[in-house]
C-alpha cells in the first residue's frame, strides 16, 4: 500500500514526498563520495518500497523514514554515506535539544556552525574535554559582560538578560576573543591591536615579545615598520650594516607561525610601510615568495603627496627615517603599476590611504594613526587595542520590510555590551589599558548584509542595493552615537574627550569611535549568515568542515525561493556546485538569478562604491575585498586602487581568484572522476579566500 502520510516531530500529520529522500540522499552522495548522485534515484525506491512494506497499519514518523535510509544505504555497500548520514542526523538532534534549552524557536544553529563552536568556542576541562554548551557559552559571556553595571551602580541582572538574548537569538555578537575568554581566567577580550615598532634591536624584539602575548589571548596586531632604517643603512654602535624592516618582519611571522593564537585559530598581524620609505619595492614585492611572510597581510600606507604625485605623472624623494635625508628619486607611476601588479600577482599588498585616515582621527591631538589591525577595518593608536561586535541584519527583516524600532533596540544594546568590555576586559600590557581606557573605541559593524538585500528582493549591485546601504549605516552610526552620548552622562566621558573631535559636537561622548566593519568570519559561521558586508561567495558548494567530514551546503534562502517558485531538486543544485553562481543556470528564473549574485558575478567596481558607501558612515574603517576574477588583469586592479581613492575609501584589499597557492575557497578543484565542485574550508564566509587572511569576527 502507498505511503501518503508522514508524521513529523512535533506530532502534525503531513503529505509523504519520496523526493525529499531523493534529494537528501543526492546531497549526501555529493558531499561524502564527491561523485554523480545519480544512485539517489535508484535507492529512493528501494527506500520507499521498504516503508511501503513495514507501515501498512501506521503512519511513519521522520525518524522511521530516516532510520530506513540509513538501512538502505548499508544494504546497497554505501556504508560511508550510511556513516555520515546517522552522524548528520545526530547533530541536527544535538541542535534541536539546544534551541529547546535556548527556550526560543530561532535560530537554527548550522551543523557547521556547531563544529566550529565546538572546536574553537566552547570550554574545555583540563583534559581537553568540552564543559560548555552554546547557550552556557552565551550565559558565560553575558554574565561577565553585564556584570559591569555593578561598577557604575546599576543592577545587572536586566542587561544580563538582554546580552544573553541578542546573542542566543544571533541578533549580534562580539568579536571572537570575547566569546573565548569572557568570564574566564585569561579574560583578554579584544580582537584588534597596534604595537610601536621603533628603531633599535631593544624596540623591536620587545614589540615581538609582547605581539606572542597578544596573540597567545586571540588577538590581531598591526605595526608600522616604517620607523626602521632602510637595508644597508649604517648601524652606529657595531659600525655594521642594517637589515632593513622586510628582514625583521621575519621574525615576527616566525613568532607568530610557533604561537597558532593560543591554538585557538591562527595569528594574524598587519606590516604597513610607508611608500616613502628607501625599501618599498622590496616590501611591495615580498609577498612573490609563496609561503614568505605567510602570516603577514601587508599595505603600502599611501600619502595624499604621493597620489597628487601620481596624478601630474612625477617623481617623488625616498626618505631615511633615521636621517631624514632623501635618498632616492622614484617615479610615482612606476611604484603605482609595482603594487598594482604585486597585489593582481598575490593579493598584496593592500593600499592604506594613511592621510585619509588621519583626516578621521578623533583624537589628533593625542597622536597620529600609522597603523591598522591585520584586516584594515580599525585604525590605532600605537598601544591602542579595540574591541569589535557585528549586529547581524538577516534578522532585521520580517516579511520583506527591515523592522527600524528592532535595529534601534539592537544598536543600542550592542553598543551598552562594547562599552562594558572595555571594563571587563584583562589587559595584557599595561599600557594598552592605560591607551584603550583613555579613548574607549569600540567598533559596531554589520554581518548579513548581502542575506538582507536577498530577503528584500534587491541586487547586490545595484543603485538601490548603495541607497540602502547608505541609509542603513546612517541609521546605526547615528543611534550609537547617541547611545554613547546617553552613556558619557551617566558614566563620564573617554578621558581624552577634551582632545577630541567630538568635543564642540557633544555635551559627552562615551568612546572616541563607535562603528566598524569587519569580516566577521567565524562570527557570521555561528550566525549562520553572509559575512559583514560581502556579497554571497557561492550558492551551493561543498563544506569542508574542521572534523574532517564535508557537507554539501546551499544558501537557505536561495533554497527556500527554489522551492517556493517550484525549480528546486538536486541535480539542479549539484549543477550549482560546479561553480557557485546561478548566473549560467537555464532553470533559475533572471528575476532570481539578479537577486543570487555571488562576488565574482559582480564587476569589481561595485565591490568598491559599497564600501565607500558604508564608509560614509562609519567612524572607524570598513573591511572589504573586492574580489576579482581570474581573467582579471593589472589594469583591472590599478583602476580598483583608484577609484577607492577617489570615492575616500581608507585602504582597499583585492584578490583575484588564483593568485594564491593557498585558499580556502576553490572552484571547480575537489574533483571524482568527471565530478567538479567548489569547495569552501569550514570557517570560510566570504571576502578574501585565502589563508593568510585572519577571521577575526
Amino acid at each position: 500500500m502507498p505511503i501518503t502520510k508522514i508524521r513529523k516531530r512535533d506530532g502534525r500529520i503531513v503529505d509523504f514526498n519520496p523526493e525529499r529522500i531523493k534529494n537528501a540522499v543526492h546531497k549526501a552522495f555529493v558531499a561524502v563520495k564527491l561523485e554523480d548522485g545519480e544512485k539517489a534515484e535508484r535507492l529512493t525506491r528501494g527506500i520507499v518500497s521498504l516503508l511501503e512494506e513495514r507501515f501498512v497499519e501506521r503512519i511513519p514518523s521522520v525518524e522511521d523514514v530516516q532510520d530506513v535510509v540509513v538501512e538502505v544505504l548499508k544494504r546497497s555497500g554505501f556504508e560511508e554515506v550510511a556513516f555520515e548520514y546517522q552522524a548528520y542526523r545526530k547533530k541536527k538532534e544535538e541542535i534541536r535539544r539546544l534551541r529547546e534549552r535556548l527556550g526560543i524557536e530561532e535560530p537554527k544553529l548550522t551543523v557547521n556552525a556547531l563544529e566550529v563552536l565546538r572546536k574553537r568556542y566552547l570550554r574545555r576541562d583540563e583534559t581537553g574535554n568540552i564543559i560548555e554548551d552554546p547557550a552556557q557559552m552565551f550565559r558565560r559571556v553575558a554574565k561577565a559582560i553585564a556584570r559591569i553595571d555593578r561598577k557604575y551602580g546599576e543592577d545587572p541582572k536586566e542587561s544580563m538578560e538582554t546580552f544573553y538574548r541578542m546573542m542566543a537569538r544571533l541578533e549580534f555578537l562580539p568579536n571572537s576573543p570575547t566569546l573565548f575568554n569572557a568570564g574566564t581566567k585569561l579574560g583578554q577580550l579584544s580582537a584588534c591591536f597596534v604595537l610601536p615598532v621603533e628603531d633599535s634591536l631593544d624596540s623591536i624584539f620587545e614589540a615581538v615579545k609582547n605581539m606572542a602575548l597578544i596573540e597567545k589571548s586571540g588577538g590581531g596586531v598591526g605595526f608600522d615598520f616604517s620607523r626602521l632604517r632602510p637595508k644597508g643603512d649604517i648601524v652606529m654602535s657595531t659600525k655594521g650594516v642594517a637589515s632593513g624592516p622586510v628582514s625583521f618582519m621575519r621574525v615576527f611571522d616566525v613568532a607568530t607561525e610557533v604561537i597558532k593564537a593560543g591554538g585557538k585559530r591562527r595569528g594574524a598581524m598587519m606590516g604597513i610601510l610607508r611608500v616613502d620609505h628607501p625599501d618599498i619595492l622590496e616590501f611591495i614585492t615580498a609577498k612573490q615568495q609563496p609561503g614568505f611572510l605567510s602570516n603577514f597581510n601587508i599595505s603600502v600606507a599611501v600619502t595624499d603627496e604621493f597620489m597628487k604625485t601620481l596624478e601630474m605623472d612625477g617623481e617623488y624623494w625616498l626618505v631615511n627615517p633615521r636621517s631624514k635625508e632623501k635618498t632616492d628619486k622614484l617615479k610615482a607611476k612606476d611604484v603605482w603599476n609595482l603594487i598594482a601588479r604585486s597585489a593582481w600577482a598575490s593579493g598584496d599588498p593592500g593600499v592604506v590611504f594613511i592621510d585619509e585616515i588621519n583626516r578621521h582621527n578623533p583624537t589628533p591631538e593625542v597622536g597620529r594613526i600609522e597603523s591598522t589591525n591585520p584586516c584594515g577595518e580599525q585604525p590605532l593608536l600605537p598601544y591602542e587595542s579595540c574591541n569589535l561586535g557585528s549586529i547581524n541584519l538577516s534578522r532585521m527583516v520580517e516579511d520583506g520590510k527591515i523592522i527600524w524600532d528592532k535595529l534601534r533596540e539592537t544598536v543600542r544594546n550592542a553598543v551598552h555590551f562594547l562599552d562594558n568590555v572595555i571594563d571587563a576586559n584583562k589587559y595584557p600590557l599595561k599600557e594598552i589599558e592605560r591607551v584603550t581606557k583613555a579613548n574607549r573605541k569600540i567598533g559596531l559593524g554589520v554581518m548579513g548584509f548581502a542575506d538582507m538585500l536577498i530577503k528584500l528582493g534587491i541586487p547586490y549591485n545595484s543603485e538601490q542595493a548603495l541607497e540602502l546601504a547608505e541609509k542603513l549605516m546612517k541609521f546605526i552610526d547615528e543611534e550609537a552615537h547617541k547611545k554613547s552620548e546617553e552613556i558619557a552622562e551617566k558614566r563620564g566621558s573617554f578621558p581624552n574627550f577634551d582632545k577630541s573631535i567630538w568635543k564642540d559636537k557633544y555635551k559627552a561622548m562615551r568612546n572616541a569611535t563607535v562603528t566598524t566593519i569587519a569580516p566577521t568570519g567565524s562570527i557570521s559561521i555561528i550566525a549562520g549568515c553572509s559575512s559583514g558586508i560581502e556579497p554571497l561567495f557561492a550558492i551551493s558548494f561543498i563544506r569542508n568542515v574542521l572534523d574532517g567530514t564535508r557537507l554539501f551546503e546551499t544558501n537557505p534562502l536561495f533554497e527556500m525561493v527554489a522551492k517556493e517558485r517550484g525549480f528546486y531538486d538536486a541535480h539542479l543544485l549539484e549543477e550549482i556546485a560546479k561553480t557557485g553562481s546561478v548566473q549560467k543556470i537555464d532553470k533559475v528564473p533572471e528575476d532570481v538569478k539578479k537577486v543570487f549574485v555571488t562576488a565574482l558575478d559582480i564587476e569589481p567596481e561595485w565591490h568598491v562604491r559599497m564600501q565607500a558607501t558604508f564608509q560614509k558612515y562609519t567612524d572607524n574603517a570598513v573591511s572589504k575585498t573586492v574580489n576579482m576574477p581570474y581573467e582579471a588583469t593589472v589594469d583591472d586592479v590599478r583602476k580598483v586602487f583608484e577609484l577607492a581613492w577617489k570615492l575616500k575609501c581608507k585602504g582597499v584589499t583585492v584578490f583575484r581568484y588564483g593568485s594564491k597557492p593557498e585558499q580556502v575557497l576553490y572552484i571547480g578543484e575537489v574533483k571524482t572522476a568527471e565530478k567538479k565542485f567548489i569547495s569552501a574550508d569550514s570557517e570560510y564566509a566570504g571576502g578574501c579566500p585565502t589563508k593568510t587572511c585572519p577571521f577575526p569576527g
